[in-house]
């Protein structure tokens, strides 16, 4: 069956639209410095995000540069409160880890051949999205492996997915107390410093290609 990015790019983009929306929402609220802030938080949302979206669709190269069959299989990688998929490419003697964004297919991927070209990556008609640029060691963490044998696809609905992405945002009341402290705000310009930092902790995850498996 046929994948396209909507599959796998709708949820961090969804994230994406909801972050710039409680950026926005504080617009009316705030004063000349606070909005010179939430200016400098919108461009850099919108600006990683183009930057992702880039390697995403090979636009950006993301430094895979083997072309042709290779063989490759999917790896978790557990690292403190990030988890990612990563394709772990074989070519020739030379093996390389790719981050991409999740899609419910790599939970089930066996090792097999991938067909690379300079802007996709493809298993048969599964088509998937870089996240990030591509590393020759291997990524830091705990990296667990796919079984051996396919299974049926797993679906993680959109609240699992947030619940999963949300808890680095454990550190947003500190930046709100920071701008507080730094600028002599009010309580206000607490709650939405603590809920626009909270919204951009969740994004990053997001963005990033977070695995919810």
């Amino acid at each position: 069956m046929s994948t396209g990015p909507a599959r796998a790019l709708t949820y961090p983009l969804l994230v994406t639209s909801g972050t710039l929306a409680v950026v926005a929402a504080w617009v009316p609220f705030a004063d000349i410095d606070q909005l010179s802030a939430l200016a400098v938080v919108a461009l850099a949302v919108l600006g990683y995000t183009a930057y992702q979206l880039g390697l995403a669709f090979g636009v950006l190269p993301t430094g895979l540069v083997a072309t042709g069959a290779v063989r490759g299989r999917r790896v978790r990688q557990q690292y403190r409160l990030v988890s990612r998929s990563w394709l772990e490419i074989t070519s020739g003697d030379r093996m390389v880890w790719q981050p991409v964004f999740y899609e419910p297919a790599l939970s089930t991927l066996t090792a097999t051949e991938l067909e690379l070209t300079g802007h996709s990556i493809q298993d048969g008609n599964t088509r998937f999205y870089p996240s990030g640029r591509a590393r020759t060691t291997e990524p830091t963490g705990k990296l667990i492996d796919n079984p051996s044998r396919p299974a049926e696809p797993p679906s993680y609905g959109t609240p699992r997915r947030l619940i999963l992405d949300i808890q680095p945002a454990i550190g947003a009341p500190l930046v709100g107390l920071l701008w507080v402290y730094v600028m002599n705000g009010g309580l206000g310009a607490f709650v939405a410093t603590t809920t626009v930092a909270a919204a951009t902790f969740t994004w990053l995850s997001a963005i990033r290609g977070s695995d919810p498996s």
